[in-house]
């Protein structure tokens, strides 16, 4: 199992909560691309992620996806659905190999029932992915795509960032106020810009303007951040 992220729905559990919600379930591999869920389906299962990172989107009238979520190790997927028996509301896919333990949905409301305190962990997780949906409404209206653009490689240096150091990057980092992060997660202009709800022009265009300012750098498959308080201070 990779190391969970901090405050995930599996990390919070007790040993004995784990042990159980294990014992109803079986694990199922995923290969990059495939489909966990399929927006509109009826809710089966629910899944806990226990290696790799996950994208939850749906897609646009007018074509493309509006990606609304990026999940690591120790997340909960598809349980709103499970508790309100009604058509799942996003499609999830596997951004890399992925390792899920598969639940049905009665055995998940059997173990809500039998642990009455995980209940109180999803309500407070849905409330944080609440707040942050309306977080990002408001950020929609304020910031252009650039800004958008910041907070989201913000978020991402934040949660899915390595330190970053090569001999010659040293005084960089140095001189722009702290160490260079490497983003693990390799997301698209195409899911980037689902993401901040722009154009794909628009993202490259964001992309080259926080380059100039030497506050990332991209390359193949590679996004590195050399300044996250400058990133931080242009998201807000």
């Amino acid at each position: 199992m990779s190391a969970l992220e901090p405050g995930s729905f599996f990390a919070d559990l007790t040993q004995v909560e784990r042990e159980d919600l294990e014992s109803r379930g079986r694990v199922r591999d995923f290969a990059r691309g495939d489909t966990l869920f399929v927006e509109g389906e009826d809710p089966g299962w629910v899944a806990v992620l226990l290696r790799g990172r996950v994208k939850a989107f749906s897609y646009r009238e007018q074509g493309g996806e509006a990606l609304l979520a990026v999940r690591g190790p120790g997340a909960l997927l598809g349980e709103v659905a499970a508790i309100d028996g009604l058509p799942r509301s996003a499609t999830v896919a596997a951004l890399e190999p992925v390792l899920a333990l598969a639940v049905t949905a009665d055995e998940f409301m059997g173990f809500l029932q039998a642990h009455g305190r995980v209940s109180i962990i999803i309500m407070r997780m849905l409330c944080q992915r609440w707040r942050d949906a309306d977080r990002k409404r408001v950020e929609f209206g304020m910031f252009d795509a650039t800004g958008r653009v910041a907070q989201r490689l913000v978020e991402l240096a934040e949660r899915f960032g390595v330190p970053y150091d090569r001999p010659h990057d040293r005084q960089a980092g140095a001189d722009a106020g702290g160490e260079s992060v490497r983003i693990t997660l390799n997301l698209s202009q195409e899911e980037l810009a689902g993401w901040v709800g722009a154009s794909r022009e628009a993202v490259s265009k964001a992309l080259r303007t926080l380059r100039r300012h030497g506050w990332i750098e991209t390359g193949r498959r590679r996004l590195i951040v050399h300044d996250l308080q400058a990133l931080r201070r242009h998201a807000r």
